[in-house]
């Protein structure tokens, strides 16, 4: 068995291997022999200095194998491993991970021996196991294959309740062999390696070469000095990651001593001690200086409650109540993600917990009992760990676009040098050494060393923008993907309404249908529900909890106090004590409590109409009428019920099976709620409407309510109908909203239904498409999903993705993790700060302020975990490599000391710019408080106003890496062509001359990357891809024009020279022809500029990016200057001769013709092909046509 496929979340597959002896490698013996052969066969027969030309050849060739298994692992494992069969032969596995979380590894394969529990058999379990990302995975013989190490998280509940810890020492430590210690052991990285991982990039790798190449052509100085610089940059980039790496690794389990149940008695252990299976005393549990400490581990709650603040993993800032299991069936499998009311996550804060003194196991500390179930890395904690280390993937240069892009352009460099050498080889005079070195500066000119350092700038003012607005991102990688959006779904509560709730008043309780919002009119039961039946608690003499709940305390006039009991404020009325609560569960959609009103207990329940319809003896005739009546206005409806219950003493109260509690419920009532719309919700999401996004809801809430929210927010503009049971009790019906339309379902017709209707689907229809697959002929088409729970927000969101669509989810952290996980862009809104309000010039101050007031809202973030953006700072290890030859793009001519100086300056200016965190100018620092673990992006706001943002900074980005790839892929045609059919003509370029060309490109592309986005999305969309037939038609249109003006203008110019010969390879003397070709090809650099730039209705336009045009202006006066020959001096500096006047004006002329027909030519593509929205259709009856083919075979 060669290969084993995993296909989880983190790896994909597993490829056995073993590693070669040393010699027997295929990086040695092959190279060991040509080097034999060399020795023996070419010195005798050629010329030595030819010999060691090949000697240099098969050396490079031999140096660029051994780097290629550093870069690609594949090729690794070709050389450096033989593939194995049987997995006891195998020493190392390769693994390829799941999609989108990363690249292959190579990771070491461990066998250990595992001591069989009973002392009578001494047989000894063998287990092979890899350690890959902080996870273990073992091999199972009867799967066949690796499963990860199962932590106890899926057991019974009876199996919990009855758990007492680990037994003996024995079992003790095999848990510890077993999970290891409940530690983030993250290694520290040194600088030397970060430097050797830094070096052997292939852009650092690429640059070294070029350097070698400009030594042999005889500059020294230069060439020695650009390598210092490199590595200079090189160092500080490896610092600050450095700096990085060493902020994440503070992140620790909090050192604190807890009460541990082992061996059957309470001793006391330290939290990294702690093991899956132990059982613990856990509380609110303070430091010395009065800090809370957090939690230690994933643990169930056995006994006893707590409130805890979840803020680090969720950014939720309400607390969150925590029960015991103790109420739940004994047979039921425990679920972490359904279960969440019952687990303690690492990382979160006790901020008070109250013990059951009923339960057998007694702590001697007082605290809740509880049993850990997940330590280390394997914790809610360590998994936002794991994600922020091993992030997908780095935001780096080197996509397949660039690398294809890249290739695209050594085609015509090979086509040049394949030119030149033909050319050369003919005459016999030329030197063979210098014709090579000539064609491979050819080649290495096209490829432009500072597209890794454009791209991450661009990237990197993104970054930067966002977070001066408050908006955090941890993968930078996804903001290109921000302006190829064509999907926009939003959760409705919280995220498009308030978390502000209005309490209305009751309904429902008299035949007219009015809502009686006087509390002095409704019956004393109803205002009892409303004030005991909740989750509110005190902490620290707050009343904290959930907005709806507070909001109808306060509507009903009632106070709420610590000892669980609730009182009329004024006038005269039982207080109601709390006895038991059954917490409200998503999947049940209720709650339930059991009170005490003087002697007499009643259980009181509230949820959703549609289930507590379910649960009551006589449903009131006009139930069903009332309820969607409020729901159609957009408010939130609550049932409420109650039922007495007999006499019984408290400690049977309590032990009530919660079915029995929510059963045979009288009617009390619904409770209606409004829930505002926030301000700015209606004006965002017409913007996003108005730039070709569709818009989605997904939301828990009721079809009806979603739908009018929707209509508010222009989500749903045509007439609405929802998805649900035909009345005749068979199969699907589509109903408007007002019950008067309806419609048959049919899977097949709902594509033309969705031209003139706007459709709305609940959770339990989504279930019915689950098992009718037609998952993907519904989904595509809907607009607002209704009472959708947590999972099936997960399966939209890849159902869209199936079908070819780009999405952005918008939500809270709490309950929509996996769809903004999903999501290509996933926004996660935390209530915190209302948006600061700046328009493009965000002033310093505000700036500061603004990032002020977030860190002050911050729960102090123990995580000092510096997200992936930071990744930027550090990872993006091609940065810088860049500017080294960015000023020598047209020259490959002598350059001495004037070039280097300028280059110094310039890669200083470079160097500076990134390592000025504090100026905003390097990516800034994501803290763990910051992010969420929820999604890529998050935002301290509390409107929908951050995806605009997010998309405008999204869209700007992808217009200015696809007009850098445009305007270096003109520039590197160029340079290729002066460079060939220069140097057969044997002029070169002059140093001064190469120097003050690459000035102006570096200006340019630094201005150019700065450039701001629009206030405003437009509908235009930005094309998403390099490879388009608007970019490759633009490109080799205006390389035409560029070149017949090359080509002309240097004929023109060999009309006027006298016919001296030149010498091949002699130094550089000036001359018409040189002067000429110098200028035209620095007009044509300027020209691509000035072309090529993509202002309006994406970025700011030429003329309000003033920087720019202050470089364009000062470029064409500088021509000017020169070709007039105003100042001789000038021109004398620069070696360039004197023009004769007829050809001084043609080449005017000439270059504003030129000018003006590459312009109109990009003009005319534009309008030809305007960015277009993805033809997602065809995408979807494909992949629907692929499944039916599937069902039917």
């Amino acid at each position: 068995m060669l290969r084993f496929h995993v296909g989880g979340k983190v790896v994909e597959k597993v490829d056995l291997l073993r590693k070669s002896h040393w010699a027997w490698r295929l990086d040695v013996w092959p190279f060991a022999i040509i080097y034999v052969l060399w020795l023996t066969t070419v010195v005798p027969s050629i010329d030595f200095g030819d010999a060691l030309i090949v000697l240099g050849g098969l050396v490079a060739l031999h140096i660029l194998v051994w780097l290629f298994t550093a870069w690609s692992v594949d090729f690794k494992c070709f050389v450096q491993y033989s593939k194995v069969n049987d997995i006891h032969h195998a020493d190392a596995c390769k693994i390829t991970p799941a999609k989108f979380s990363g690249s292959k590894e190579v990771v070491p394969l461990h066998f250990r021996k595992l001591q069989a529990g009973s002392s009578s058999s001494s047989v000894d379990l063998e287990e092979i196991y890899f350690d890959f990302r902080k996870q273990c995975f073992i091999f199972s013989k009867e799967k066949e294959t690796f499963f990860k190490l199962p932590y106890p998280t899926k057991e019974t509940i009876g199996y919990y309740l009855k758990s007492t810890g680990h037994g003996s020492e024995a079992k003790a430590f095999a848990a510890t062999e077993k999970w290891g210690r409940n530690v983030f052991d993250y290694p520290q990285p040194t600088f030397q390696k970060l430097m050797k991982e830094h070096i052997m990039e292939p852009f650092f790798v690429f640059q070294v070469f070029c350097v070698g190449l400009w030594c042999l052509d005889e500059y020294w100085y230069y060439s020695l000095f650009t390598l210092f610089m490199l590595f200079m940059f090189e160092s500080t980039m490896a610092k600050s990651r450095l700096k990085t790496l060493t902020e994440l690794r503070r992140v620790r389990v909090d050192g604190q001593t807890l009460m541990v149940y082992r061996c059957g008695k309470w001793v006391k252990l330290s939290g990294t001690d702690l093991l899956p299976g132990d059982v613990v005393s856990i509380g609110r549990n303070s430091g010395p200086n009065g800090e809370d400490k957090a939690v230690p581990a994933d643990m169930l709650i056995l006994a006893g409650s707590a409130i805890v603040n979840e803020a680090i993993l969720t950014g939720e800032s309400t607390p969150q109540w925590k029960v015991s299991i103790m109420g739940r069936g004994i047979e039921e499998k425990l679920s972490i993600k359904r279960d969440k009311s019952h687990v303690l996550f690492g990382g979160t804060k006790i901020l008070q917990h109250t013990p059951d003194k009923a339960f057998p196991l007694k702590t001697p500390d007082g605290g809740c009992v509880a049993v850990v179930l997940r330590t280390g890395f394997e914790t809610s904690q360590g998994k936002l760990m794991r994600t922020i280390l091993f992030s997908t993937d780095r935001v780096t240069a080197n996509s397949w676009e660039s690398g294809l892009f890249i290739l695209f352009l050594v085609v015509f460099a090979l086509i040049a040098a394949g030119y030149v050498l033909k050319k050369g080889l003919e005459d016999p005079t030329r030197s063979k050494y210098k014709l090579l070195l000539s064609c491979s500066l050819i080649i290495t000119s096209v490829i432009p060393p500072e597209l890794p350092m454009e791209l991450s700038i661009a990237v990197n003012t993104s970054l930067i923008a966002l977070a001066r607005r408050g908006i955090f991102c941890t993968e930078p990688f996804r903001i290109p993907f921000a302006g190829k959006v064509d999907i926009c779904c939003f959760d409705k509560t919280g995220t498009l309404t308030s978390d502000d709730m209005e309490f209305c008043g009751v309904g429902g309780l008299t035949s007219s249908m009015e809502l009686e919002s006087d509390m002095s009119n409704v019956s004393v039961r109803t205002v009892e529900i409303l004030a005991s039946c909740h989750a509110l608690v005190y902490v620290d003499n707050k009343l904290v909890g959930d907005p709806l709940e507070k909001a109808a305390l306060k509507g009903i006039d009632w106070s709420y106090k610590s000892d669980e009991k609730a009182m009329p404020k004024r006038g005269s009325g039982n207080a109601v004590q709390i006895v038991q609560r059954h917490h409200f569960a998503s999947h049940l959609k209720r709650m339930a409590v059991v009170v005490r009103i003087q002697e007499e207990f009643f259980a009181f329940v509230k949820g959703a109409p549609e289930t507590i319809q379910d649960r009551l003896i006589d449903v009131p005739s006009s139930y069903v009428e009332t309820y969607k009546k409020y729901t159609r206005q957009g408010s939130r409806v609550l049932a409420l019920a109650f039922k007495s219950l007999p006499d019984m003493t408290v400690s049977e109260a309590r032990s009530l099976d919660r079915d029995i509690v929510e059963s045979g419920l009288t009617f009390a009532g619904f409770a209606v709620f409004n829930c505002p719309i926030r301000a700015d919700s209606a004006r965002v999401l017409s913007e996003l409407k108005a730039s070709s996004h569709d818009l989605v809801m997904i939301t828990g809430d009721q079809a009806l309510t979603a739908c009018h929210v929707a209509s508010q927010v222009h989500i749903v503009s045509k007439p609405a109908l929802i998805l649900g049971p035909a009345r005749n009790g068979d199969g699907y019906e589509w109903i408007s909203t007002d019950e008067t339309q309806m419609f048959q379902y049919s899977e097949k017709e709902v594509e033309a239904l969705s031209e003139s209707h706007d459709l709305c689907v609940g959770g339990d229809c989504i279930e019915m498409l689950q098992q009718t697959s037609a998952v993907l002929q519904v989904i595509p088409y809907v607009k607002v999903f209704a009472r959708v729970a947590p999972e099936q927000k997960e399966l939209i969101m890849t159902t869209f993705k199936t079908v070819g669509r780009i999405t952005l989810m918008c939500g809270d952290g709490t309950n929509d993790v996996g769809a903004l996980k999903q999501a290509d862009v996933g926004v996660a809104l935390l209530n915190a700060v209302p948006p600061i309000q700046s328009g493009n010039s965000s002033s310093e101050k505000s700036k500061d302020e603004s990032m002020k007031s977030i860190k002050s809202k911050k729960s102090k973030p123990t995580l000092e975990a510096t997200g992936k953006a930071t990744i930027l700072n550090g990872e993006g290890s091609s940065k810088g490599k860049g500017t080294t030859r960015s000023d020598t793009n047209l020259s490959a001519g002598n350059r001495h000391l004037t070039a280097a100086e300028i280059q110094r300056q310039k890669l200083k200016k470079m160097m500076d710019e990134l390592n000025e965190e504090g100026d905003g100018h390097a990516a800034p620092v994501v803290k763990l408080g910051d992010a969420s673990m929820a999604s890529p992006f998050t935002a301290k706001h509390a409107s929908v106003a951050p995806t605009t943002d997010i998309i405008r900074q999204g869209r700007s980005t992808l217009v200015t890496t696809l007009q850098m790839f445009k305007i270096l892929g003109l520039n590197c045609l160029a340079t290729a062509y002066v460079l060939s059919v220069m140097y057969l003509d044997g002029v070169k370029l002059g140093d001064v001359q190469a120097t003050i060309s690459g000035v102006f490109t570096a200006a340019f592309f630094l201005f150019i990357s700065h450039a701001r986005p629009l206030p405003t999305l437009s509908a235009a969309r930005p094309h998403p891809n390099v490879f388009c037939s608007y970019v490759l038609l633009s490109l080799l249109g205006q390389f035409a024009i560029h070149l017949c003006f090359l080509i002309s203008s240097v004929n023109e110019a060999e009309k006027h020279m006298p016919d001296e010969c030149i010498e091949p390879d002699s130094d550089f003397h000036p001359n018409l022809v040189n002067t000429v070709s110098y200028m035209v090809s620095m007009m044509i650099q300027v020209a691509t500029f000035a072309v090529n730039y993509m202002g309006h209705p994406f970025n700011q336009s030429v003329s309000e990016n003033k920087p720019f045009l202050y470089a364009l202006l000062a470029a064409v006066g500088f021509f000017t200057v020169i070709a007039s020959d105003l100042f001789r001096d000038l021109n004398d500096w620069l070696k360039l001769v004197p023009l004769p006047v007829g050809l001084r004006n043609k080449l005017l002329i000439w270059a504003l013709l030129m000018y003006l027909a590459c312009y109109f030519w990009e003009r005319l593509l534009r309008w030809a092909f305007p960015g277009k929205v993805p033809a997602w259709k065809k995408r979807q009856r494909l992949a629907a046509s692929n499944l039916e083919k599937k069902k039917h075979v």
